[in-house]
């Protein structure tokens, strides 16, 4: 049975979601994709560092997010980075309003 929520990203924010109660997984560098399936196979919230998220593949995050099940987020840097994924940038593009 999946457990609630799931953290896939580097040792040092896991050890933050690991003292939470969050199950963690820290990929090897070439093993995020895996690591994530695996989170997404185990959870019905899957939390992934931007970090991370940068070395998945693009159409693989965007169809596991737009899956909604498991929830899938991808955690905000505190230097206001934008993400892979950026909902708000597409829907600018489409209206118009950014280039």
């Amino acid at each position: 049975m999946p457990g609630p929520i799931a953290f896939v990203g580097d040792a040092v924010m896991a050890s933050g979601y690991r003292l939470a109660g969050v199950a963690v997984h820290v990929p090897a560098d070439g093993e995020e994709l895996a690591s994530f399936e695996r989170a997404r196979g185990e959870a019905h919230v899957v939390l992934v560092s931007m970090e991370t998220a940068f070395k998945l593949p693009l159409a693989h995050l965007e169809a596991a997010i737009a899956a909604q099940s498991p929830l899938v987020l991808i955690v905000p840097e505190p230097d206001g980075r934008p993400g892979p994924v950026d909902p708000a940038a597409d829907v600018r593009r489409q209206l118009g309003l950014a280039p």
